[in-house]
């Protein structure tokens, strides 16, 4: 049986790192599953958890769970501005240093909608690379494929954003089944011996509801990515940007909706 490693634990919240492949809760997309984080984390601590914001099936990394509903309640009420989420993604291509990405997203068709928004939503993300690397596996005409490793923040909270954002810039998430390419995905698979979303939290800043502190936890990347990041030598790039400040987002021209 799987046992979630707990970041912080307190009488309010549970934080713990989340695996790849692994759905936040049962859903209507499980396909199968029989392991997620919030059964698993309720079995292992005995008590009654509810996430507070949930990370794709492919994501990794930090994930909150409150122990009360009056804490859930007042950590979804925290903005961008006090709640802060950090991420590394592994994609296709060499970025920009720094990009701030302006870029309205409409919300994606769900089946399980009744009413479906589909007017445009402002979204603002920001992405620093953090290395590059290239390595021999054919991508379309070229014999090589460039990728790098970049930290992303976000100051809305879209569904699918940072994903949508990357391939927007065409810079898809290697791994991403639905926003990236199938090809170069199950190439690159097959290269470093296995594949998955390389999507990982690794980083959560708020405001404790209760001691009114800022609690900062960090999450390293595991698994598959990791060994990726050792194999291209970007550990001692990727221990550096943990160092770097949040990203401060101008919201003067940003409209959240």
């Amino acid at each position: 049986m799987t046992v979630l490693k707990i970041l912080y634990q307190d009488d309010d919240l549970v934080i713990v790192s989340k695996p790849e492949k692994m759905l936040t809760h049962r859903t209507e997309i499980a396909n199968g599953d029989t392991e997620f984080a919030l059964q698993i984390l309720r079995d292992q601590i005995g008590r009654r958890v509810s996430p507070i914001y949930r990370l794709d099936r492919g994501t990794s990394g930090v994930l909150m769970f409150g122990l009360n509903s009056e804490i859930v309640s007042a950590l979804s009420q925290q903005t961008h501005e006090i709640f802060h989420k950090r991420y590394y993604a592994v994609v296709r291509g060499w970025t920009l240093e720094d990009i701030e990405i302006r870029h309205a997203l409409k919300p994606p068709v769900d089946p399980y909608l009744r009413v479906q928004k589909t007017e445009a939503q402002d979204a603002l993300s920001y992405l620093h690379k953090v290395a590059e690397a290239e390595v021999p596996v054919s991508s379309g005409k070229f014999g090589t494929t460039r990728l790098s490793l970049v930290l992303l923040e976000l100051a809305t909270g879209r569904r699918h954003q940072l994903r949508r954002h990357l391939k927007h810039l065409s810079h898809p998430i290697i791994g991403d089944a639905t926003y990236g390419k199938g090809p170069l995905n199950r190439a690159l698979a097959e290269y470093f011996g296995g594949g998955r979303l390389f999507l990982h939290c690794g980083r959560i800043s708020f405001i404790h509801p209760r001691t009114r502190q800022r609690i900062t936890l960090d999450d390293q990347p595991s698994g598959l990515m990791q060994q990726l990041i050792e194999r291209l030598g970007w550990n001692n790039y990727l221990h550096a940007s943990y160092l770097k400040e949040w990203h401060l987002f101008d919201y003067s021209d940003l409209l959240i909706k």
